[in-house]
């Protein structure tokens, strides 16, 4: 993977990573809270994936080895995260991405819509995404989330611990538990805090989009419940709802062959 640093609209360094096909269909993975580009290992690392795409993996600002400004508003603000993506696109020359966002990622990617349209993107695949604010989509395992902020070592660590084996129905090997557990431990202590204190996403925009969308999501999802999947898929016209029966919240490293032949079909789909 090429590393490239791209400076945000305010300033933060977002630290972003090139893999696959130059001239390739464009992608832009976009990860989950208290992850980084690496989550994506199965997709950037996959030979046939590389060969047919141009992918972009990023880490979101205070996370892994992007800027961790400390003060709240760089977090609470919808317009910086739009930024960076926006200045990302524009850094690394994407003209018309497919925006793949986990998680988190998929209230990243309506702030992005919300300020810039959706002009610049070929396509959308939420995956285990949060498509809007809804307590009654939060999983079991969310209870890890509520720890993970507190000002505790010990706690801290054990909430981490939690929330990482929480993410997934199909364990990943030790060695990978343990590299995912290191980079999620990379967010300090105040970022943490601060992602935990947006405001209510209402999930507005989604009737709204008038492009191809894929939503991809775990039957057994215990961070963020299928519900929320089957939610996102009614609430955007003409989107695709794609289910995995043994996954939980991480499809695309559980089955990553399954989500790998479902993305390149969607990809070349959206792009023409």
């Amino acid at each position: 993977m090429k590393p490239i640093n791209v400076t945000s609209p305010d300033g933060v360094t977002i630290a972003a990573y090139e893999a696959g096909n130059p001239n390739g269909p464009e992608i832009l993975l976009l990860h989950g809270v208290f992850q980084c580009h690496l989550a994506w290992r199965a997709q950037l690392e996959d030979p046939a994936l590389a060969s047919a795409f141009r992918m972009i993996a990023i880490d979101l600002r205070g996370h892994g080895r992007s800027g961790k400004p400390l003060d709240k508003a760089s977090y609470t603000d919808d317009a910086r995260w739009a930024g960076d993506i926006a200045a990302v696109m524009a850094a690394t020359g994407l003209r018309k991405p497919v925006l793949v966002g986990w998680s988190y990622a998929g209230r990243v990617i309506q702030d992005y819509l919300r300020a810039h349209g959706a002009e610049k993107v070929a396509g959308i695949n939420f995956v285990g995404a949060v498509g809007r604010t809804d307590a009654a989509a939060s999983g079991p395992s969310r209870v890890h989330l509520v720890k993970m902020p507190e000002d505790n070592l010990p706690t801290m660590i054990a909430a981490t611990r939690g929330f990482v084996r929480g993410c997934f129905a199909l364990q990943p090997s030790q060695d990978d538990y343990e590299e995912i557990l290191a980079y999620n431990m990379l967010v300090p202590t105040p970022v943490r805090q601060a992602l935990m204190q947006r405001t209510e996403n209402p999930g507005d925009l989604l009737p709204k989009l008038k492009l191809p969308v894929l939503v991809t999501h775990g039957e057994k999802d215990a961070i963020v419940l299928p519900i929320m999947g089957r939610w996102t898929a009614s609430a955007i016209p003409g989107a695709r709802l794609s289910l995995y029966p043994d996954a939980g919240h991480c499809p695309f490293a559980e089955d990553a062959p399954r989500f790998n032949r479902e993305m390149t079909e969607f990809v070349r789909g959206a792009q023409g």
